[in-house]
Formats: C-alpha cells, sequence, structure tokens
C-alpha cells in the first residue's frame, strides 16, 4: 500500500500542471505541515535570559575565544566551525574533543531547537550545555570512547576560575560584561558565560530551506524527485522520530530498535544515555539528530563512521525501521534531505581584544 501510494505521488508530481498534479501536491503537503515546521526568520527568545544587542555581541566574542580554554588553544568555534555548517568535518573530532566526549560533533546550527544538548542528552539547553562543558579541562576528564565520563569537580571548579581570571586582566571584557548585564554587582561570572555565548548560538539557525518554501506554498521549491522523497520519508517512517522544526532533535531513541547496525556504527563500549541516566532502558539510546543541512554536517552517527549520506540512510532504515531501501529509494530520500539546507549565517570574524598585562 505505502509503497503503490509513493509510485503514484512520483507519477502525478512528474505530470507537471493538472488537477491530479495539484491534488497529490496539495495532499503531500498537508501531511508534511502535520509532521514537521519551517525555521523562523529571527532567533527565537531563550526563557530567562532576554537578548539585547550587547549580549550578542559579546556571546560572539566569547564563541570564538581561545582564551576561555585550559591551554588557550580552542575555542568553541575550533568544534563548531561555522564555515562548515556548526560541525568540524572530521572523523569523531579529532583533538581535544575526541578525547573528552569520543563521539562525533553536532551541528551549532538550529541547536536552539533541539530538546537538549550532546548526543546523550546531558544538558537541558544552550546556557547549561556552555556552563557545563568540559572542553576547557582535558585532565578533568578521563579519555574513553563515548563511555561514562569521570569528571572531577575539583579540577573543574579550578578551571572555570581560571578562566574568570584571565578575562578580567582584558578591560574590554570587563566592560563588556557590565554592558550586557547591567545592574548586576558582578557581572563577569561564569554564567553570564555562558548566558552571553547561548544567546549568540541561538542566532545560528539557518531558515529558507527549498523544503522550508515549499512547505509554506512555493510549489517550485522542491523538483518531482525531491517531492518523491519526502512522500518516502513519510512513508517509511523516518518522520515518527525525524520531525518538527528541527527534522529532529527532539526526542531519544535505541540506536537498533531493529536490527544492531554493527560494531563501526554503534561501538558497544559506548552506551548513549544510560552513562547519564543509569536507567537500564536507556542502554544504547541516544538523542534523534536533527536533520536540518544534514548534507552539509558529514561525518554521520555519533561515531562519524560514515561520509556517505546515502549509505547512513540505508543503515538507519534497516536498523531503526527493518526496511531494506532499494538504491533508488535512498537515492531519492537523500534529494529531499538536500532541501534542508537553509540560508547558512553569515558571520563577521571579531576581532579579539588583547591584554594590557
Amino acid at each position: 500500500m505505502r509503497h503503490s501510494l509513493v509510485a503514484s505521488v512520483f507519477a502525478l508530481l512528474s505530470l507537471g500542471a493538472g488537477a491530479g498534479a495539484a491534488h497529490a501536491e496539495d495532499a503531500l503537503r498537508d501531511r508534511a505541515k502535520g509532521l514537521f515546521e519551517p525555521i523562523p526568520q529571527s532567533a527565537p527568545a531563550l526563557p530567562g535570559n532576554p537578548a539585547t544587542p550587547e549580549k550578542v555581541a559579546l556571546g560572539k566574542m566569547l564563541y570564538f575565544e581561545p582564551r576561555l580554554s585550559d591551554r588557550r588553544d580552542m575555542a568553541c568555534a575550533t568544534c563548531h566551525n561555522l564555515s562548515m555548517s556548526g560541525v568540524d568535518g572530521g572523523l569523531l573530532s579529532g583533538g581535544h574533543n575526541a578525547q573528552l566526549a569520543g563521539r562525533e560533533v553536532l551541528t551549532v546550527l538550529n541547536a536552539v531547537f533541539n530538546k537538549s544538548q550532546y548526543w546523550d542528552g546531558r544538558t537541558a539547553d544552550l546556557q547549561d550545555q556552555v556552563v557545563n562543558s568540559v572542553m576547557a579541562n582535558p585532565k578533568a576528564v578521563l579519555k574513553t570512547r563515548g563511555g561514562p565520563m569521570a569528571i572531577n569537580p575539583a579540577e573543574l571548579a579550578a578551571t572555570k576560575q581560571r578562566e574568570i581570571e584571565q578575562l578580567k586582566t582584558i578591560p574590554y571584557y570587563v566592560e563588556a560584561f557590565k554592558k550586557a548585564f547591567p545592574g548586576e554587582a558582578d557581572p563577569l561570572v561564569y554564567d553570564n558565560i555562558g548566558r552571553a555565548i547561548a544567546v549568540f548560538e541561538a542566532t545560528l539557525i539557518t531558515p529558507d530551506s527549498p523544503f522550508d518554501r515549499w512547505l509554506t506554498g512555493d510549489d517550485a521549491a522542491l523538483d518531482s524527485t525531491q517531492k518523491a522523497g519526502l512522500a518516502l520519508f513519510i512513508d517509511k517512517g523516518c518522520a515518527g522520530c525525524h520531525n518538527g522544526v528541527n527534522v529532529g532533535g527532539a526526542s531519544y531513541a535505541k540506536f537498533g530498535v531493529v536490527a544492531n547496525p554493527g560494531p563501526e556504527h554503534l561501538p558497544p563500549e559506548d552506551a548513549g544515555r544510560y552513562a547519564v541516566t543509569r536507567n537500564k532502558a536507556d542502554r544504547y539510546v541516544f538523542k534523534v539528530p536533527s536533520l536540518r543541512n544534514v548534507e552539509m554536517t558529514a561525518p554521520y552517527f555519533h561515531t562519524g563512521s560514515t561520509f556517505d549520506l546515502k549509505k547512513a540512510v540505508a543503515v538507519m532504515a534497516e536498523a531503526q525501521l527493518g526496511q531494506k531501501l532499494s538504491d533508488d529509494e535512498a537515492t531519492t530520500i537523500v534529494a529531499f534531505l538536500k532541501t534542508l539546507t537553509g540560508k547558512q549565517p553569515e558571520i563577521v570574524l571579531p576581532v579579539l581584544p588583547p591584554r594590557d598585562n
């Protein structure tokens, strides 16, 4: 039934103008609207953390500031490269990140729409992700391949204090924090670093993708193959997890619901969300990643085990849904996924202030 429906949609959409094609287009769009939402044109507000121009400007500088790291050689932008759609494009994200997380970097673009941050959902929002980041101190964690991370609270607290002391030696930052957090007796505190960076990261959204334009009424934004890919994406069951404004990011799911994808994609030593909750039901459970800009964010899976998007689609269909996709089906779904690439943020690099002493 589902295969015949998809074939019918593909045939009708390929006919061009006509009542049948228009009806099929409207029916597909109605189904899609029940599952997805377009990325908004402006940054969403963060609860309890209102955006101001001064706070966004400060957060942008801190996002690129390597002096927030223990060795003064890494910034948020190191792993979340905005020239590369918010990832670093490397297998298991080399350098300190691989030592700390053992997992592939998730994009920071549109992360504000996610239910939680990190593959295991260990932080609730962008501010918590920044404030609780252990990137600054590699010595504070055990080097594991994505398993439980043993954090030394004393070392982490000391690292945070060193970051604050470092920023207080830079007069520009002392004044910038006063402007971004007016009325606070001591605004240059660690939580405010998180608040400022979170407000900036909330602006890193990618609206106006071809799919969003089609979803809001532009029939020409997708071609017939891309629309057929959308129909397959829905009918095969992909949209059961990959839905909403971020086409994912709003739920958790076990990797390997129907079939184990293999140790290259699911190494047995990485138990996923279980490391956070210690609930046996969460073993090998991970946050469902957003598929926004997915053609730009290879490699795929928490292991970064493949750069081939079509292969990733085939693996997911078989492991999660028990669906053995044909080559044409996988190719058609990938054609749809490429319509999720939106307008990338245009960021002018900040000039970071020097120390005076």
